[in-house]
Protein backbone atom coordinates (compact mmCIF):
# COMPACT_ATOMS: atom_id res chain seq x y z
CA UNK A 1 0.00 0.00 0.00
CA UNK A 2 3.35 2.37 0.43
CA UNK A 3 2.23 5.01 2.39
CA UNK A 4 -1.40 4.52 3.75
CA UNK A 5 -2.18 4.31 6.43
CA UNK A 6 -4.31 0.41 7.50
CA UNK A 7 -6.69 1.35 9.81
CA UNK A 8 -6.26 -1.98 11.92
CA UNK A 9 -7.62 -0.38 15.21
CA UNK A 10 -4.16 0.14 16.75
CA UNK A 11 -4.44 -0.91 20.41
CA UNK A 12 -4.05 1.69 23.23
CA UNK A 13 -6.38 4.04 20.70
CA UNK A 14 -9.44 5.13 22.76
CA UNK A 15 -12.52 5.36 20.75
CA UNK A 16 -13.07 9.25 20.74
CA UNK A 17 -17.28 8.86 21.27
CA UNK A 18 -17.77 11.64 18.75
CA UNK A 19 -14.96 14.55 16.97
CA UNK A 20 -14.53 12.97 13.75
CA UNK A 21 -16.65 9.88 14.22
CA UNK A 22 -19.64 12.30 13.89
CA UNK A 23 -18.22 12.42 10.19
CA UNK A 24 -17.93 8.70 9.75
CA UNK A 25 -21.46 7.98 11.66
CA UNK A 26 -22.66 10.50 8.58
CA UNK A 27 -21.01 8.47 5.89
CA UNK A 28 -22.28 5.23 7.66
CA UNK A 29 -25.91 6.44 7.57
CA UNK A 30 -25.90 6.86 3.47
CA UNK A 31 -24.15 4.03 3.22
CA UNK A 32 -26.14 1.60 4.95
CA UNK A 33 -29.18 3.65 3.13
CA UNK A 34 -27.95 2.86 -0.31
CA UNK A 35 -27.14 -1.00 0.83
CA UNK A 36 -30.46 -1.77 2.56
CA UNK A 37 -32.79 0.37 0.44
CA UNK A 38 -31.59 -0.87 -2.71
CA UNK A 39 -32.90 -4.01 -2.85
CA UNK A 40 -36.34 -3.28 -2.08
CA UNK A 41 -36.44 0.04 -4.13
CA UNK A 42 -36.18 -1.60 -7.47
CA UNK A 43 -38.73 -3.79 -6.45
CA UNK A 44 -40.76 -0.65 -7.92
CA UNK A 45 -39.56 -1.64 -11.46
CA UNK A 46 -40.66 -5.38 -11.40
CA UNK A 47 -43.57 -4.74 -12.59
CA UNK A 48 -42.42 -3.22 -15.96
CA UNK A 49 -39.23 -5.68 -16.00
CA UNK A 50 -42.11 -8.85 -15.98
CA UNK A 51 -43.96 -7.07 -18.81
CA UNK A 52 -40.20 -5.98 -20.57
CA UNK A 53 -38.74 -9.54 -20.25
CA UNK A 54 -42.12 -11.64 -20.30
CA UNK A 55 -41.22 -13.45 -16.83
CA UNK A 56 -42.62 -14.28 -13.44
CA UNK A 57 -42.80 -12.81 -10.23
CA UNK A 58 -40.12 -15.21 -9.07
CA UNK A 59 -38.16 -14.17 -11.65
CA UNK A 60 -37.50 -10.87 -10.58
CA UNK A 61 -37.64 -11.16 -6.73
CA UNK A 62 -34.16 -12.60 -7.77
CA UNK A 63 -32.71 -8.96 -8.38
CA UNK A 64 -33.42 -8.31 -4.69
CA UNK A 65 -31.91 -11.97 -3.64
CA UNK A 66 -28.92 -11.54 -5.56
CA UNK A 67 -28.22 -8.28 -4.57
CA UNK A 68 -28.82 -9.10 -1.02
CA UNK A 69 -26.65 -12.44 -1.14
CA UNK A 70 -23.93 -10.22 -2.71
CA UNK A 71 -24.03 -7.60 0.38
CA UNK A 72 -23.81 -10.70 2.55
CA UNK A 73 -22.27 -13.87 0.80
CA UNK A 74 -19.01 -11.27 0.00
CA UNK A 75 -18.86 -10.27 3.99
CA UNK A 76 -14.87 -12.84 4.16
CA UNK A 77 -14.09 -11.23 1.11
CA UNK A 78 -14.74 -7.64 2.91
CA UNK A 79 -12.90 -8.99 5.62
CA UNK A 80 -9.89 -9.74 4.17
CA UNK A 81 -9.62 -6.67 1.66
CA UNK A 82 -10.31 -4.51 5.49
CA UNK A 83 -7.98 -6.28 6.97
CA UNK A 84 -5.36 -5.83 3.73
CA UNK A 85 -5.74 -2.73 2.61
CA UNK A 86 -8.06 -0.55 5.39
CA UNK A 87 -11.51 0.42 5.05
CA UNK A 88 -11.23 3.77 3.15
CA UNK A 89 -9.45 1.88 -0.72
CA UNK A 90 -12.34 -0.68 -0.47
CA UNK A 91 -15.00 1.28 -0.38
CA UNK A 92 -14.02 4.33 -2.70
CA UNK A 93 -13.42 1.14 -5.32
CA UNK A 94 -16.87 -0.20 -3.92
CA UNK A 95 -18.58 2.74 -5.16
CA UNK A 96 -17.27 2.48 -8.35
CA UNK A 97 -18.51 -0.85 -8.78
CA UNK A 98 -21.90 -0.15 -7.38
CA UNK A 99 -22.56 2.32 -9.92
CA UNK A 100 -21.19 0.78 -12.94
CA UNK A 101 -23.82 -2.31 -12.24
CA UNK A 102 -26.92 0.00 -12.20
CA UNK A 103 -25.30 1.93 -15.57
CA UNK A 104 -24.58 -1.50 -17.30
CA UNK A 105 -27.88 -2.74 -16.33
CA UNK A 106 -29.59 0.17 -17.79
CA UNK A 107 -28.66 -1.51 -21.06
CA UNK A 108 -29.82 -4.65 -20.34
CA UNK A 109 -31.25 -7.41 -23.24
CA UNK A 110 -32.44 -9.72 -21.39
CA UNK A 111 -33.24 -10.64 -17.25
CA UNK A 112 -29.91 -12.43 -16.76
CA UNK A 113 -28.03 -9.18 -17.82
CA UNK A 114 -30.24 -7.67 -14.84
CA UNK A 115 -29.16 -10.26 -12.51
CA UNK A 116 -25.28 -10.11 -13.11
CA UNK A 117 -25.38 -6.15 -13.26
CA UNK A 118 -27.47 -5.09 -11.17
CA UNK A 119 -27.84 -8.38 -8.86
CA UNK A 120 -23.78 -9.08 -9.04
CA UNK A 121 -21.92 -6.13 -9.78
CA UNK A 122 -24.23 -3.77 -7.99
CA UNK A 123 -24.18 -5.91 -4.95
CA UNK A 124 -20.42 -6.79 -4.54
CA UNK A 125 -20.12 -2.45 -4.64
CA UNK A 126 -22.50 -2.07 -2.20
CA UNK A 127 -21.08 -4.92 0.25
CA UNK A 128 -17.16 -3.39 -0.24
CA UNK A 129 -19.50 -0.27 1.50
CA UNK A 130 -21.40 -1.43 3.92
CA UNK A 131 -19.17 -3.61 5.96
CA UNK A 132 -16.02 -1.43 6.20
CA UNK A 133 -18.42 1.53 7.02
CA UNK A 134 -19.90 -0.49 10.04
CA UNK A 135 -16.03 -1.96 11.41
CA UNK A 136 -15.38 2.14 11.30
CA UNK A 137 -17.62 2.95 13.40
CA UNK A 138 -17.51 -0.02 15.93
CA UNK A 139 -13.61 2.06 16.50
CA UNK A 140 -14.84 5.45 16.36
CA UNK A 141 -18.07 4.70 19.48
CA UNK A 142 -17.43 3.13 22.65
CA UNK A 143 -20.11 4.49 25.17
CA UNK A 144 -22.44 6.39 22.73
CA UNK A 145 -22.26 2.69 20.18
CA UNK A 146 -25.52 1.70 20.75
CA UNK A 147 -27.21 5.20 19.61
CA UNK A 148 -24.55 5.43 17.08
CA UNK A 149 -25.46 2.09 15.60
CA UNK A 150 -29.29 2.80 16.10
CA UNK A 151 -28.35 6.47 14.15
CA UNK A 152 -26.26 4.97 11.27
CA UNK A 153 -29.33 1.91 10.84
CA UNK A 154 -31.79 5.33 10.04
CA UNK A 155 -30.32 5.16 6.96
CA UNK A 156 -32.37 2.48 5.23
CA UNK A 157 -35.53 3.58 6.15
CA UNK A 158 -34.81 7.38 5.38
CA UNK A 159 -33.13 6.29 1.57
CA UNK A 160 -36.38 4.02 1.61
CA UNK A 161 -38.31 6.66 1.92
CA UNK A 162 -36.82 8.68 -0.71
CA UNK A 163 -35.70 6.13 -3.33
CA UNK A 164 -39.21 4.22 -3.68
CA UNK A 165 -41.37 7.63 -4.61
CA UNK A 166 -38.00 8.54 -6.81
CA UNK A 167 -37.64 5.13 -8.51
CA UNK A 168 -41.73 5.48 -9.20
CA UNK A 169 -41.07 9.27 -10.69
CA UNK A 170 -38.02 8.17 -12.80
CA UNK A 171 -40.27 5.18 -14.49
CA UNK A 172 -42.67 7.10 -15.09
CA UNK A 173 -40.54 9.67 -16.74
CA UNK A 174 -37.54 7.66 -18.22
CA UNK A 175 -38.51 4.26 -18.38
CA UNK A 176 -37.03 1.73 -16.11
CA UNK A 177 -33.92 1.94 -18.27
CA UNK A 178 -33.69 5.68 -17.99
CA UNK A 179 -34.06 5.26 -13.88
CA UNK A 180 -31.48 2.86 -13.87
CA UNK A 181 -28.91 5.17 -15.12
CA UNK A 182 -29.52 7.55 -12.74
CA UNK A 183 -29.87 5.67 -9.82
CA UNK A 184 -25.97 4.52 -11.29
CA UNK A 185 -24.91 8.23 -10.67
CA UNK A 186 -26.51 8.41 -7.20
CA UNK A 187 -24.21 5.44 -6.17
CA UNK A 188 -21.26 7.60 -6.94
CA UNK A 189 -21.97 9.27 -3.26
CA UNK A 190 -20.80 6.13 -2.08
CA UNK A 191 -17.18 6.62 -3.17
CA UNK A 192 -17.27 10.55 -1.06
CA UNK A 193 -18.63 8.27 2.24
CA UNK A 194 -15.67 6.39 1.50
CA UNK A 195 -13.42 8.94 1.87
CA UNK A 196 -14.65 10.36 5.37
CA UNK A 197 -13.67 7.08 6.73
CA UNK A 198 -10.20 8.77 8.40
CA UNK A 199 -8.18 5.72 9.76
CA UNK A 200 -7.81 6.22 13.76
CA UNK A 201 -3.77 7.10 14.70
CA UNK A 202 -2.26 5.91 18.39
CA UNK A 203 -1.22 9.53 20.12
CA UNK A 204 1.90 11.43 19.23
CA UNK A 205 4.64 10.70 21.42
CA UNK A 206 7.01 13.14 23.08
CA UNK A 207 10.35 13.49 21.08
CA UNK A 208 12.46 12.15 23.49
CA UNK A 209 10.35 9.18 24.27
CA UNK A 210 10.49 8.72 20.42
CA UNK A 211 14.24 8.78 20.02
CA UNK A 212 15.02 6.08 22.60
CA UNK A 213 11.99 3.86 21.79
CA UNK A 214 13.55 1.23 19.74
CA UNK A 215 12.47 1.26 15.73
CA UNK A 216 10.10 -0.24 14.21
CA UNK A 217 11.71 -2.61 12.14
CA UNK A 218 13.62 -3.89 15.43
CA UNK A 219 10.15 -4.91 17.23
CA UNK A 220 8.91 -8.35 16.51
CA UNK A 221 5.54 -8.11 14.40
CA UNK A 222 3.27 -10.87 15.10
CA UNK A 223 1.42 -11.46 11.49
CA UNK A 224 -2.05 -10.39 11.49
CA UNK A 225 -4.52 -12.94 10.41
CA UNK A 226 -6.78 -11.77 7.52
CA UNK A 227 -9.96 -13.42 8.81
CA UNK A 228 -10.15 -14.67 12.51
CA UNK A 229 -12.19 -18.14 12.73
CA UNK A 230 -11.41 -18.63 16.62
CA UNK A 231 -15.05 -16.24 16.83
CA UNK A 232 -16.82 -20.03 16.43
CA UNK A 233 -14.84 -20.79 19.76
CA UNK A 234 -17.48 -18.45 21.32
CA UNK A 235 -21.16 -19.96 22.30
CA UNK A 236 -22.59 -16.92 22.18
CA UNK A 237 -21.37 -16.11 18.41
CA UNK A 238 -22.77 -19.56 17.39
CA UNK A 239 -25.73 -18.64 18.90
CA UNK A 240 -26.28 -15.32 16.95
CA UNK A 241 -25.33 -16.85 13.53
CA UNK A 242 -27.68 -19.43 14.19
CA UNK A 243 -30.79 -17.43 14.82
CA UNK A 244 -29.94 -14.28 12.23
CA UNK A 245 -29.57 -16.65 9.54
CA UNK A 246 -33.11 -18.18 9.90
CA UNK A 247 -34.39 -14.39 10.63
CA UNK A 248 -33.06 -13.59 7.37
CA UNK A 249 -34.85 -16.33 5.52
CA UNK A 250 -38.07 -14.07 6.36
CA UNK A 251 -37.25 -10.68 6.97
CA UNK A 252 -36.86 -9.22 3.46
CA UNK A 253 -39.76 -10.60 1.97
CA UNK A 254 -42.29 -8.28 2.93
CA UNK A 255 -40.43 -5.13 1.59
CA UNK A 256 -39.83 -6.59 -1.46
CA UNK A 257 -43.91 -8.34 -2.15
CA UNK A 258 -45.63 -5.54 0.19
CA UNK A 259 -45.97 -3.08 -3.04
CA UNK A 260 -47.26 -5.78 -5.41
CA UNK A 261 -49.36 -7.51 -2.52
CA UNK A 262 -51.63 -3.98 -2.57
CA UNK A 263 -51.14 -3.71 -6.71
CA UNK A 264 -53.07 -7.45 -6.43
CA UNK A 265 -55.93 -5.69 -4.32
CA UNK A 266 -56.33 -3.51 -7.23
CA UNK A 267 -54.92 -0.27 -6.00
CA UNK A 268 -53.21 2.10 -8.71
CA UNK A 269 -49.41 2.18 -8.52
CA UNK A 270 -48.49 5.64 -7.02
CA UNK A 271 -51.09 4.69 -4.06
CA UNK A 272 -49.39 0.98 -3.40
CA UNK A 273 -45.65 2.25 -3.62
CA UNK A 274 -46.42 4.54 -1.02
CA UNK A 275 -46.88 1.90 1.52
CA UNK A 276 -42.82 1.39 1.16
CA UNK A 277 -42.63 5.49 2.28
CA UNK A 278 -45.34 4.52 5.17
CA UNK A 279 -42.85 1.71 6.34
CA UNK A 280 -39.98 3.87 5.99
CA UNK A 281 -41.12 6.71 7.40
CA UNK A 282 -42.03 4.60 10.92
CA UNK A 283 -38.96 2.66 10.15
CA UNK A 284 -37.00 6.11 10.26
CA UNK A 285 -37.66 6.79 13.86
CA UNK A 286 -37.69 3.47 14.97
CA UNK A 287 -34.43 2.80 14.77
CA UNK A 288 -32.92 5.37 16.78
CA UNK A 289 -35.05 5.29 19.64
CA UNK A 290 -34.14 1.25 20.08
CA UNK A 291 -30.83 2.90 20.06
CA UNK A 292 -31.13 4.93 23.09
CA UNK A 293 -33.44 2.19 24.84
CA UNK A 294 -29.96 -0.44 24.16
CA UNK A 295 -27.81 2.17 25.65
CA UNK A 296 -29.74 2.41 28.83
CA UNK A 297 -27.22 1.23 32.11
CA UNK A 298 -30.15 -1.37 32.54
CA UNK A 299 -30.58 -2.82 29.34
CA UNK A 300 -27.45 -2.68 27.69
CA UNK A 301 -26.37 -5.67 29.31
CA UNK A 302 -29.30 -7.26 28.32
CA UNK A 303 -29.61 -6.42 25.29
CA UNK A 304 -29.51 -9.47 23.65
CA UNK A 305 -33.29 -9.80 24.64
CA UNK A 306 -33.88 -6.73 23.46
CA UNK A 307 -32.94 -8.23 19.92
CA UNK A 308 -34.90 -11.26 20.63
CA UNK A 309 -38.42 -9.45 21.37
CA UNK A 310 -37.69 -7.45 17.94
CA UNK A 311 -37.64 -10.70 16.01
CA UNK A 312 -40.61 -11.94 17.93
CA UNK A 313 -42.63 -8.50 16.95
CA UNK A 314 -41.74 -8.83 13.46
CA UNK A 315 -43.13 -12.55 12.86
CA UNK A 316 -46.51 -11.89 14.67
CA UNK A 317 -46.56 -8.85 12.42
CA UNK A 318 -46.24 -10.60 9.48
CA UNK A 319 -48.53 -13.43 10.20
CA UNK A 320 -51.51 -10.41 11.17
CA UNK A 321 -50.52 -8.75 8.18
CA UNK A 322 -51.20 -11.74 6.37
CA UNK A 323 -54.94 -11.70 6.89
CA UNK A 324 -55.08 -7.68 5.26
CA UNK A 325 -57.33 -7.49 2.63
CA UNK A 326 -57.91 -3.71 1.94
CA UNK A 327 -55.37 -0.85 1.81
CA UNK A 328 -56.14 0.05 5.53
CA UNK A 329 -54.97 -2.94 6.21
CA UNK A 330 -52.01 -2.50 4.58
CA UNK A 331 -51.01 0.63 5.80
CA UNK A 332 -51.52 -1.06 9.67
CA UNK A 333 -49.13 -3.14 8.87
CA UNK A 334 -46.34 -1.23 7.45
CA UNK A 335 -46.40 0.91 10.32
CA UNK A 336 -45.91 -1.88 12.69
CA UNK A 337 -43.77 -3.66 10.65
CA UNK A 338 -41.54 -0.21 10.48
CA UNK A 339 -41.29 -0.29 14.17
CA UNK A 340 -40.57 -3.95 14.47
CA UNK A 341 -38.25 -3.97 11.57
CA UNK A 342 -36.34 -0.78 12.83
CA UNK A 343 -35.37 -2.48 16.54
CA UNK A 344 -34.02 -5.28 14.46
CA UNK A 345 -31.97 -2.86 12.27
CA UNK A 346 -30.84 -0.92 14.89
CA UNK A 347 -29.49 -3.85 17.32
CA UNK A 348 -28.01 -6.55 15.29
CA UNK A 349 -24.71 -5.10 14.87
CA UNK A 350 -24.94 -3.89 18.58
CA UNK A 351 -25.54 -7.43 19.96
CA UNK A 352 -22.97 -8.80 17.40
CA UNK A 353 -20.27 -6.14 18.73
CA UNK A 354 -20.71 -6.82 22.18
CA UNK A 355 -20.55 -10.36 21.87
CA UNK A 356 -16.98 -10.37 20.11
CA UNK A 357 -15.87 -7.07 20.86
CA UNK A 358 -13.43 -4.79 18.15
CA UNK A 359 -10.44 -6.72 17.70
CA UNK A 360 -12.47 -9.49 16.40
CA UNK A 361 -15.90 -7.52 14.69
CA UNK A 362 -14.06 -7.43 11.20
CA UNK A 363 -13.86 -11.20 10.91
CA UNK A 364 -17.06 -12.08 12.91
CA UNK A 365 -19.50 -9.85 10.50
CA UNK A 366 -17.53 -10.90 7.70
CA UNK A 367 -18.40 -14.56 8.74
CA UNK A 368 -22.46 -14.01 10.13
CA UNK A 369 -22.71 -12.43 6.84
CA UNK A 370 -21.87 -15.38 4.98
CA UNK A 371 -23.81 -17.64 6.70
CA UNK A 372 -26.82 -15.71 5.90
CA UNK A 373 -25.92 -15.09 2.57
CA UNK A 374 -27.39 -18.30 1.55
CA UNK A 375 -30.75 -17.83 3.40
CA UNK A 376 -31.19 -14.29 1.80
CA UNK A 377 -30.37 -16.33 -1.58
CA UNK A 378 -33.40 -18.55 -0.53
CA UNK A 379 -36.12 -16.03 0.82
CA UNK A 380 -37.45 -14.09 -1.50
CA UNK A 381 -37.51 -16.27 -4.29
CA UNK A 382 -38.87 -18.60 -2.26
CA UNK A 383 -41.40 -16.47 -1.22
CA UNK A 384 -42.28 -15.43 -5.06
CA UNK A 385 -41.94 -19.67 -6.29
CA UNK A 386 -45.14 -19.79 -3.34
CA UNK A 387 -47.01 -16.96 -4.78
CA UNK A 388 -46.97 -18.17 -8.65
CA UNK A 389 -48.35 -21.26 -7.04
CA UNK A 390 -50.87 -19.94 -4.95
CA UNK A 391 -51.27 -16.66 -6.14
CA UNK A 392 -51.84 -15.59 -2.49
CA UNK A 393 -49.87 -13.13 -0.46
CA UNK A 394 -51.63 -14.73 2.23
CA UNK A 395 -49.35 -17.36 2.66
CA UNK A 396 -46.25 -15.76 1.63
CA UNK A 397 -46.51 -13.73 4.67
CA UNK A 398 -47.00 -16.41 7.13
CA UNK A 399 -44.29 -18.35 5.89
CA UNK A 400 -41.83 -14.98 6.44
CA UNK A 401 -43.88 -14.83 10.06
CA UNK A 402 -43.23 -18.04 11.03
CA UNK A 403 -39.60 -17.95 9.69
CA UNK A 404 -38.61 -14.80 12.04
CA UNK A 405 -40.76 -16.20 14.97
CA UNK A 406 -38.71 -19.38 14.73
CA UNK A 407 -35.16 -17.07 14.57
CA UNK A 408 -36.73 -15.29 18.03
CA UNK A 409 -36.96 -18.62 19.83
CA UNK A 410 -33.43 -19.63 18.93
CA UNK A 411 -32.11 -16.66 20.17
CA UNK A 412 -33.81 -15.99 23.45
CA UNK A 413 -33.48 -19.77 24.72
CA UNK A 414 -30.13 -19.95 23.03
CA UNK A 415 -28.91 -17.44 25.15
CA UNK A 416 -31.05 -17.98 28.21
CA UNK A 417 -30.19 -21.96 28.76
CA UNK A 418 -26.71 -22.36 27.04
CA UNK A 419 -25.10 -18.84 28.10
CA UNK A 420 -26.81 -19.14 31.90
CA UNK A 421 -25.84 -22.74 32.26
CA UNK A 422 -21.90 -22.15 31.01
CA UNK A 423 -21.94 -19.36 33.39
CA UNK A 424 -22.78 -21.80 36.67
CA UNK A 425 -20.75 -24.40 34.89
CA UNK A 426 -17.75 -22.23 35.25
CA UNK A 427 -18.66 -21.27 39.22
CA UNK A 428 -19.20 -24.67 39.85
CA UNK A 429 -15.55 -25.52 38.87
CA UNK A 430 -13.56 -22.96 39.90
CA UNK A 431 -15.43 -23.75 43.83
CA UNK A 432 -14.27 -27.48 43.16
CA UNK A 433 -10.50 -26.48 42.96
CA UNK A 434 -10.47 -24.14 45.64
CA UNK A 435 -10.25 -25.82 49.08
CA UNK A 436 -12.00 -24.85 51.97
CA UNK A 437 -8.29 -23.63 53.36
CA UNK A 438 -8.05 -21.91 50.62
CA UNK A 439 -11.19 -20.35 50.74
CA UNK A 440 -10.54 -18.76 54.13
CA UNK A 441 -7.46 -17.65 52.69
CA UNK A 442 -8.76 -16.34 49.91
CA UNK A 443 -11.37 -14.17 52.12
CA UNK A 444 -9.20 -12.79 54.15
CA UNK A 445 -6.37 -14.77 55.19
CA UNK A 446 -3.60 -13.02 53.33
CA UNK A 447 -3.31 -9.20 53.94
CA UNK A 448 -3.97 -7.17 51.37
CA UNK A 449 -5.31 -9.69 48.49
CA UNK A 450 -9.15 -9.45 49.69
CA UNK A 451 -8.81 -5.79 49.14
CA UNK A 452 -7.80 -5.66 45.77
CA UNK A 453 -10.27 -8.21 44.87
CA UNK A 454 -12.85 -5.92 46.42
CA UNK A 455 -11.53 -3.22 44.66
CA UNK A 456 -11.12 -5.04 40.88
CA UNK A 457 -15.20 -6.37 41.53
CA UNK A 458 -16.70 -2.85 42.52
CA UNK A 459 -14.22 -1.72 39.93
CA UNK A 460 -15.78 -4.07 37.60
CA UNK A 461 -19.70 -3.26 38.94
CA UNK A 462 -18.93 0.24 38.55
CA UNK A 463 -18.05 -0.18 34.18
CA UNK A 464 -21.73 -1.38 33.53
CA UNK A 465 -20.85 -2.80 30.61
CA UNK A 466 -22.20 -5.84 29.43
CA UNK A 467 -19.58 -8.79 29.58
CA UNK A 468 -19.53 -11.62 26.62
CA UNK A 469 -18.78 -14.95 28.14
CA UNK A 470 -16.26 -15.97 25.53
CA UNK A 471 -15.46 -20.45 24.38
CA UNK A 472 -12.57 -21.16 26.08
CA UNK A 473 -12.44 -19.14 29.16
CA UNK A 474 -14.12 -21.63 31.77
CA UNK A 475 -11.03 -23.93 31.16
CA UNK A 476 -8.70 -20.95 31.45
CA UNK A 477 -10.54 -19.42 34.56
CA UNK A 478 -9.85 -23.43 36.22
CA UNK A 479 -6.08 -24.00 35.15
CA UNK A 480 -5.22 -20.59 37.08
CA UNK A 481 -7.30 -21.38 40.11
CA UNK A 482 -5.48 -24.57 40.28
CA UNK A 483 -2.11 -22.90 39.51
CA UNK A 484 -2.59 -20.58 42.77
CA UNK A 485 -4.21 -23.85 44.61
CA UNK A 486 -0.48 -25.35 43.81
CA UNK A 487 1.06 -21.96 45.76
Amino acid sequence: MGGAVVDDGPPGVKAPDGGWGWAVLVGCFVITGFSYAFPKAVSVFFKELIREFDVGYSDTAWISSILLAMLYGTGPLCSVLVNRFGCRPVMMVGGIFASLGMILASFAKSIIHIYLCTGVITGLGLALNFQPSLIMLNRYFSEKRPLANGLAAAGSPVALCCLSPLGQVLQYQYGWRGGFLILGGMLLNCCACGALMRPLLPPKKPLELEENAPKAEDKPQAKKKLLDFSVFRDRGFVIYTTAASIMVLGLFVPPVFVVNYAKGLGYEDTKSALLLTILGFVDMFARPAAGLIAGMKWVRPRCVYLFAFSMLFNGVTDLVGSQADNYTGLVVFCIFFGISYGMVGALQFEVLMAIVGTEKFSSAIGLVLLMEAIAVLVGPPGAGRLLDATHKYMYVFLLAGCEVALSAIVMALGNFFCIKKKQEDVGSKMEMAVTPAEKVGLNGGVEGEGDDEGEEESKGKENGHPTALKGGEDVVMVEEVGENSQL
